[in-house]
């Protein structure tokens, strides 16, 4: 049997050929929930506001197709030219958040977006991505050279400087994000206790100096775990969503018969689409989803753990983190297991450019678990050829 016929034997019996493969799927399965969500929890607010039942469904199937133009984008580049490409992508990014507080469309009194003709742009979610590969950069370089992680150096100085920048939006939520994966991504680095002692007093300071220059946050912690005698003040949103997502049953209500979507859950297509989906689909659908957001994770976690070089293993762990933290975190929040921040649910929260980031997330995991591949396909093939050659090599018998 030739080299070629038993790699395709060795790949006919699995379900997935390979880790991206099962990404793509389920990435794909969440992505068209997401539109199903989108159209349920917005078609009264855009028939009233905008007068078509379909404006941010449209609107959101464009964000998916841009995202999907990124995705393939970040499929084809190689991954590792990113890290040449890490300074002037952080220029922009940089510029654009600063370009968003001083000229930036202010809605619910946060300067968070950028108009452009068709859509708008949020510069924090890229900067999500960009605060990944300049700590990916960052510790892959440590990694390799064998040298100790600080946690005082030039990158991680400019993720704080961007974090400080989204913070002032205001948008804490997404700060915390900028900051906190790289955070993260260092610990999973190998930080020695005596600095990571310093970087977790470092973090709780700044939390309880957040907390107390805004004391609402501090009144949303508070109320997190029994939010019910507030029901009609600091803990509205998270009394109606639990109500939301226990009046959906095993079965929910049906699509588009829900009834959160009139102005009875504020939030219910980006911060709090959890809530509307469980109660209108039910608990089992919402297991099923669940389950495809773990499976996400895994097969992400196998991409990082397998790819050829530290630099791909921290870009995928970062990801791992961002999105699969991502979707924790708001679950928690919809939940009220966790207080009331701006994060998203990803693929499936109504959301331009936190959609198009996470697909362009996607692309980069594409490649490189395609890059594995190809290596690990090279290595297999250059193995059964050493192993044949040894069974052709003629046995020469020593002559007495």
């Amino acid at each position: 049997m030739k080299q070629s016929e038993k790699l395709e034997e060795k790949k006919r019996y699995k379900i997935w050929q390979n880790n991206h493969e099962a990404i793509i799927a389920m990435v794909t399965i969440l992505v068209i929930a997401g539109w199903f969500n989108v159209f349920s929890s917005t078609f009264v607010m855009a028939e009233r506001d905008y007068s078509s039942p379909y404006y941010f469904l449209f609107r959101h199937m464009f964000s998916t197709l841009l995202g999907i133009v990124a995705c393939l984008i970040a499929a084809n580049v190689d991954y590792h030219k990113w890290r040449s490409w890490i300074t002037p992508v952080t220029g922009l990014i940089i510029l654009a958040l600063a370009f968003v507080l001083l000229f930036g469309v202010a809605i619910n009194g946060s300067k968070r977006w950028i108009t452009l003709p068709f859509f708008s742009v949020q510069p924090a979610e890229f900067a999500k991505m960009c605060s990944i590969m300049l700590a990916g950069y960052y510790l892959s370089f440590r990694n390799t050279y064998g040298k100790e992680i600080n946690i005082i150096n030039r990158q991680y100085g400019i993720i704080t400087a961007m974090a400080l920048l989204v913070y002032l939006e205001p948008d804490m939520g997404t700060a915390c994000i900028v900051i906190g994966i790289p955070a993260l991504m260092m610990v999973v680095g190998g930080l020695k206790w005596r600095k990571l002692k310093w970087l977790i007093i470092f973090g709780l300071i700044a939390l309880g100096l957040m907390c107390y220059m805004q004391p609402y946050r501090m009144q949303r912690i508070m109320v997190t775990y029994d939010p019910w005698p507030y029901a009609q003040d600091k803990g509205y949103q998270t009394v109606r969503s639990l109500t939301s997502i226990g009046s959906g049953g095993w079965f929910g209500m049906g699509i588009g018969q829900g009834l959160s979507k009139y102005d009875y859950l504020p939030e219910a297509h980006t911060d709090f689409a959890f809530a509307v989906f469980s109660q209108e689909m039910g608990f089992i659908v919402v297991l099923a989803v669940l389950f495809v957001y773990a499976a996400f994770c895994r097969y992400t976690s196998n991409i990082a753990r397998q790819a050829n070089d530290s630099y791909g293993q921290f870009l995928g762990i970062g990801i791992l983190l961002l999105i699969g933290g991502q979707a924790v975190a708001n679950l928690f929040m919809v939940s009220g297991m966790f207080p009331v921040v701006g994060v998203p649910l990803p693929f499936i929260s109504y959301g331009g450019s936190s959609l198009i980031m996470s697909l362009f997330a996607v692309g980069i995991l594409i490649n490189i678990s395609r890059q594995t591949q190809r290596l690990r396909e090279k290595q297999y093939i250059a193995q059964l050829l050493r192993q044949e050659n040894k069974i052709k090599r003629p046995v020469l018998r020593r002559v007495k």
